[in-house]
């Protein structure tokens, strides 16, 4: 079986494709664990998510130790999170840095979110990342910057300091393109800043199975047999496209120049890639997402599915982007408004976002008043 799942990766890696854990922190799914179950070269970057931390809060023994010896101090909710994302971060940069180094600094990343109430704030969120930056002190270190029209600045100014990223949230291939050329600015004025190139990484996150979930809720109303065959074809087709605006990327003349100089690719990296519903295969968005110097990212079911039966097939994206244009512009047969659906997105998620991490502070904030109730008679 472990012969099965190192071919698996194996193959995927000979197509240029990383596998990344998302959530290192939820309990049960552990990086170490997980990369023991695939073998040491299956999981080669992980992305943490703070979302979890008010469940962790009351279902992980660690958490509540950490937070019961941090609540002897003066720490606010928002120090004590702070001071438990990056300890978490840390450590997994750490546990990653054999890969990192194994890769020359091309992979073996782990990712830690700023405030996503900022997301549309970029002066906040560029001086969040770097408290971040200094504070884990780590080279494989990205930071996940919400994607935003205003924080576009932010990715650029980050990169120009030399600041790792990862720019998340991004559901359109519009908006990648957005992206890559704040990207290619970030690193053209880190450069003439005298900056080193080879050092400054970043990848960008594109959103994969959202566009499913809504479209396909769209089509399920409409009911016809053209629409349940249209159903859970969107989103591997944005997606598609968002790559295609990457090839171009490393076709222009500015990008030739940065390469030149000894910069690395700003590699797309798959996320939100769980099946959206039990009909559909759980290894389809990993298996039609396969082309050079991208990332996937996992979750711990689905990474250990594609372990168990994904099967490579070689390059699944560039040969599809025609293909992909015709089924994003059949939409409107069905009454469905792509721009609408990918801005109505954006919006929903970065509203959830701070919604979590408000109701993570009031979590911590309990936690760390009833820790403080309980350690006040020895005082």
């Amino acid at each position: 079986m472990n012969n099965a799942m190192n071919d698996v990766f194996t193959r995927l890696a000979g197509e240029g494709v990383s596998v990344w854990l998302d959530d290192f922190q939820r309990s049960g799914t552990t990086l170490s664990e997980l990369r023991r179950a695939v073998g040491p070269h299956g999981v080669t970057g992980a992305v943490g998510r703070t979302d979890t931390f008010a469940e962790l809060l009351h279902t992980s023994p660690p958490y509540r130790s950490r937070i019961r010896e941090l609540a002897h101090g003066d720490l606010t909710a928002e120090e004590l999170v702070w001071a438990l994302t990056t300890q978490d971060v840390r450590t997994a940069c750490d546990e990653l840095r054999a890969a990192h180094e194994r890769t020359a600094g091309r992979d073996g990343f782990a990712s830690v979110d700023v405030d996503p109430r900022n997301a549309w704030d970029a002066g906040a969120t560029v001086a969040e990342a770097r408290a971040l930056w200094r504070t884990v002190n780590r080279p494989n270190l990205l930071v996940k910057i919400p994607a935003t029209v205003p924080n576009l600045a932010a990715i650029s100014t980050c990169l120009a300091e030399g600041i790792g990223v990862n720019a998340v949230a991004i559901f359109s291939p519009d908006r990648y393109a957005q992206v890559s050329d704040a990207f290619l600015d970030g690193l053209e004025r880190a450069r003439a800043a005298g900056r080193d190139l080879r050092s400054i990484a970043s990848v960008a996150s594109f959103s994969v199975n959202c566009l499913d979930v809504e479209v396909d809720r769209e089509l399920d109303r409409a009911g016809s047999a053209e629409a349940r065959a249209m159903s859970g074809k969107a989103g591997i087709a944005n997606a598609r496209l968002a790559y295609e605006i990457y090839e171009d990327s490393l076709a222009s003349p500015r990008w030739r120049a940065l390469a030149a100089a000894g910069a690395a690719p700003q590699r797309l990296a798959w996320t939100s890639t769980a099946r959206t519903t039990p009909a559909r295969p759980d290894t389809s968005y990993v298996e039609e997402l396969v082309a050079p110097d991208t990332v996937s990212v996992l979750s711990g079911a689905t990474l250990l599915a594609v372990a168990d039966h994904g099967e490579v097939r070689g390059d699944s994206v560039r040969r599809h982007y025609a293909e992909s244009r015709r089924v994003l512009s059949y939409l409107s047969w069905f009454g469905i408004s792509y721009r609408t659906v990918v801005s109505s997105l954006e919006a929903v998620t970065l509203r959830q976002s701070a919604a979590t991490w408000d109701a993570l502070l009031t979590a911590v904030r309990g936690e760390l008043d009833a820790q403080r109730r309980t350690l006040a008679p020895l005082r």
